[in-house]
């Protein structure tokens, strides 16, 4: 909707008006009103309606019926007044709008059909199958600047100071204040030094320094499990808009490929993308 007929909108809904008299049985074939004898429908405000922002579909529906209703008069009446007069360049994009929208129709077809909740249920067998064979690890480290300063914690550590207690004390990291605690975390979400430290150590075990571009650390394993697959409902958007992605690529794909296509080998200058002069003629 134009920003110039939204603002048209804005002033109707700010009035409430009162409904006219109920028609029997209405649909969507009903029409409401007539402008320079183009129908206007009540399929036509139904549509217009559930195209609105969720503030306007809020307002009672007296007042959203008569706005709705003025709205499609007014952009009845103005439309009219360019009829056959349209520059080339709008007949154009007019056409390009209208092949999009095409295209999005077809492909939300093609994706409601392929969104089940069997497909869902495939897609998080088969994103999380082998979850259950992965370890997750929770840690705590202790960062300093120096080699030397952290030498100094694992002596300290190995003679039965409390980790904890030393990282709030000496660490220069966000997690010194938790007493180092990183949290549980899976392969590959921490640098690799870090990560090839944690992986060598057993539980309750503190690694030799390790240096990373933070820095130096002194890591303390914690504990180590299996790692669990995330409730279906908990991951459902995230699945749906996979399906979703690859029905639509696919789809794509498979009528590009059967359709009639006949690409014109002429030499176009791709500069000519640019040229607005050409609409003019």
């Amino acid at each position: 909707m134009p920003n110039l007929m939204k603002s048209a909108m804005v002033a109707t809904l700010a009035v409430g008006l009162a409904l006219p008299a109920l028609a029997d049985e209405p649909t969507a074939d009903t029409v409401i009103a007539s402008v320079g004898g183009t129908d206007i429908t009540l399929g036509q405000m139904i549509v217009m309606t559930a195209q609105l922002p969720g503030e306007y579909q809020a307002m009672p529906d007296d007042v959203l019926y008569q706005a709705v209703l003025d709205q499609l008069v007014r952009q009845t009446a103005v439309a009219q007044t360019i009829e056959g007069q349209l520059s080339r360049e709008a007949e154009l994009a007019l056409a390009n709008e209208r092949l999009s929208f095409m295209a999005s129709e077809a492909l939300s077809k093609i994706v409601a059909d392929a969104v089940t909740e069997e497909a869902v249920q495939a897609a998080y067998d088969k994103e999380f199958a082998d979850i259950g064979s992965e370890t997750e690890y929770n840690a705590s480290h202790i960062l300093v600047e120096t080699e030397d300063a952290a030498k100094e914690l694992k002596a300290a550590l190995d003679g039965g100071a409390d980790f904890a207690e030393l990282a709030k004390e000496k660490s220069v990291g966000p997690s010194g204040p938790s007493g180092g605690a990183l949290g549980w975390f899976g392969e590959g979400a921490m640098v690799k030094p870090f990560e090839d430290a944690v992986l060598a150590l057993e539980v309750g075990q503190i690694s030799e320094p390790v240096q990373t571009q933070f820095g130096w650390h002194v890591v303390i394993l914690n504990e180590t499990r299996a790692k669990e697959a995330p409730e279906l409902d908990l991951v459902r958007d995230q699945l749906v808009a996979q399906i979703q992605q690859e029905v639509v690529t696919q789809a794509i794909d498979e009528i590009v490929e059967k359709a009639d296509v006949v690409r014109n080998e002429l030499e176009i200058d791709p500069a000519q993308l640019r040229n607005r002069d050409l609409l003019a003629e």
